[in-house]
């Protein structure tokens, strides 16, 4: 922990030098807060004063109900007060006419520089998280009951202006059996890994209906006869396992976890989905570039005419009944999306409960039929703001570059911002109002923050501090974080940081971002410290990364059906594929010669 403490207190020593400013009293409040509330204070309580700020920075004033647990003097906490002196004003807490953008960076990183630490959550809190999973979805099934036939009608209705193209070639697709299933990288509840999956004959009797296991898991016809499949009926079929992942140490992220023939299945529609979706809604929905949603925050900060919304369980509340809705003119779709679909979660220490939410985090249609359900329902609330009725596309055509969506961070006009949020939450969302901004110049989407069209986004420290060259993961995490503020400009810390990495690894050169070297990065370039007697390169001795992929060998029909599943005519990358496949289940890093570039 002293660590951490010390980098902070480089990280506030230098932005105070910048705003010209002091952190004396800020760092003797870390070290005695820390010693009495351990790494928590770091962790928890400097995210929710970062939280607090940008919530003041949207509302142009700081409210008493802000900053929990840190003293005031006038109208300011006292923490950080020589950096918020820079934004606000000390007697009325309004924010000034030109504040200081260098110290709202300042308040930014030092606050949220330990939000997402990779640290475990107590017993408690992960109790909490699968509490509410379950809360959640019990509160999905009786919003489901308030929707009244006007609400799912009108909705009904712009689902079809905006899908009814894509739905319908995917409902061909489906129909004449033209969809590829591909397997993913990822577990599965069914605990098969790699190459094992390509060996599974197990299928399920909804599946059936509408995917043919004789297309889908046997290399042809001639194999249906020798090798049998197992067919689960609904009763038998394996529910997805829920757990929890890493995101803060205040709370969990729940994800669940598919059996491997269900995201199989799921897959085959994702594959033409996707890129139907960008070729005829891309300037409304993304899913493989978050560049248009950063630059309509950074614009929206700027012209105040756009509101960045972000949605708390985003995936977890999206409600079956309305994916069915979207689709229901397309009966193929409709039945294929039910068969791919999970209808129970084993949730630790709840049992198997049966699901109203269309999926949860970990399906691999869950993030593409979320975002078709937020845009429909944005597009509805201006609608209702306009007393209006949108008849055609055209009609909606004209809110480009005023409205999109990518995944839970949504974009939408200023105007209709409120009747947005009411359509949202009728339905079944919950707007987290805490990480929303329409009302100041602060503006957030996809991970990039700005204030009045400039970019005041963050670097954020990801893992502990590495002990030697063994711990492998938190070396590569320590050096892209150094390489991160660096390019923030962030040097006197980076200095700091480069005596740390060198006490733990020997070999750490300067190089450019393509070197499979890990170096320190550098505005004058890479320093070569020998030249290649074969190829007469530079070269350079530095640490790099060696994944271990699990041995899973596969050969005869499983290995036919992994060929015959293969897309393109390229021959496979890894040619050792049918021996070692799937995700490493380990990271370290080795010392070698590599090229600085």
């Amino acid at each position: 922990m002293k660590s951490l403490i010390v980098l902070w207190e480089t990280l506030a020593k230098e932005f105070a030098r910048e705003c010209c400013t002091s952190a004396t009293m800020d760092i003797k409040t870390v070290h005695s807060r820390v010693e009495n509330e351990g790494i928590s204070f770091l962790t928890i309580s400097l995210p929710s004063f970062g939280k607090d700020f940008q919530k003041s920075l949207d509302q142009g004033i700081v409210s008493r109900k802000s900053f929990q647990g840190f003293s005031w003097r006038s109208g300011l906490p006292q923490f950080l007060g020589g950096f918020l002196d820079s934004v606000f004003d000390r007697n009325s807490g309004v924010l000034l006419t030109q504040p200081s953008v260098e110290a709202i960076i300042a308040v930014r990183q030092l606050t949220l520089l330990f939000s997402k630490i990779l640290l475990p959550c107590t017993p408690a809190r992960e109790r909490d998280a699968m509490r509410g999973y379950v809360e959640c979805d019990r509160e999905v099934r009786e919003n489901d009951k308030l929707m009244g036939p006007d609400d799912l009608s009108a909705f009904h209705r712009i689902s079809r202006l905006l899908f009814r193209e894509v739905f319908t070639k995917l409902d061909s697709d489906i129909y004449h059996g033209r969809l590829i299933p591909k397997h993913g990288p990822g577990a599965t509840a069914n605990k098969l890994i790699g190459n094992e999956k390509f060996s599974c004959k197990t299928w399920t009797d909804r599946l059936q209906e509408v995917f043919f296991a004789e297309d889908f898991l046997l290399p042809n016809a001639r194999y249906a006869q020798e090798d049998g499949v197992t067919f689960l009926e609904p009763g038998a079929e394996i529910p997805v396992r829920v757990i929890s992942v890493p995101k803060t140490q205040k709370t969990p992220r729940i994800i669940a976890i598919e059996p491997s023939y269900v995201q199989y299945a799921q897959q085959a529609i994702l594959e033409p989905l996707v890129p139907l979706l960008e070729q005829k809604l891309g300037s409304f929905l993304g899913f493989t570039d978050q560049l248009p949603n950063q630059e309509m925050a950074r614009k929206g900060s700027e012209d105040g005419l756009t509101a960045t919304l972000d949605l708390s369980e985003a995936s977890d509340r999206v409600s079956n009944q309305l994916v069915r809705l979207l689709v229901s003119d397309h009966p193929n779709l409709l039945a294929g999306l039910e068969a791919t679909r999970s209808r129970k979660a084993d949730v630790p220490g709840h049992g198997v409960l049966r699901l109203s939410k269309y999926a949860s985090m970990g399906s691999a249609l869950c993030f593409p039929f979320e975002a078709m359900v937020f845009l429909t329902l944005i597009l509805l609330g201006i609608e209702r703001e306009l007393n209006t009725r949108f008849t055609s596309i055209s009609d909606i055509n004209q809110y480009r570059g005023r409205v999109r969506v990518y995944g839970d961070d949504l974009i939408v006009p200023i105007d209709n911002v409120e009747s947005v949020i009411r359509t949202l939450e009728l339905f079944g969302a919950r707007v987290g109002l805490d990480k929303s901004f329409w009302i100041g110049r602060f503006r957030e989407s996809c991970g990039r923050e700005y204030y009045n069209g400039y970019d005041v986004s963050i670097v954020k420290f990801r893992r502990l501090f590495p002990k030697s060259p063994s711990d492998g993961p938190e070396c590569i995490s320590l050096v892209s974080f150094r390489n991160q503020l660096y390019e923030h400009g962030r040097w006197d810390t980076c200095k700091t940081l480069d005596d740390r990495i060198r006490r733990v690894l020997k070999h750490y050169p300067v190089v450019l971002d393509s070197s499979p070297a890990l170096g320190r990065k550098s505005f004058l370039g890479y320093k070569p410290e020998r030249m290649c007697n074969l190829l007469h390169r530079p070269l350079v001795k530095g640490y790099v990364v060696r994944s271990i992929i699990p041995k899973n060998p596969l050969s005869d029909d499983g290995a036919l059906l992994k060929y015959f599943l293969k897309r393109g005519s390229q021959p496979f990358a890894d040619r050792r594929h049918l021996e070692r496949s799937g995700r490493p289940r380990a990271v370290d890093i080795k010392p070698r010669w590599v090229t600085p570039y």
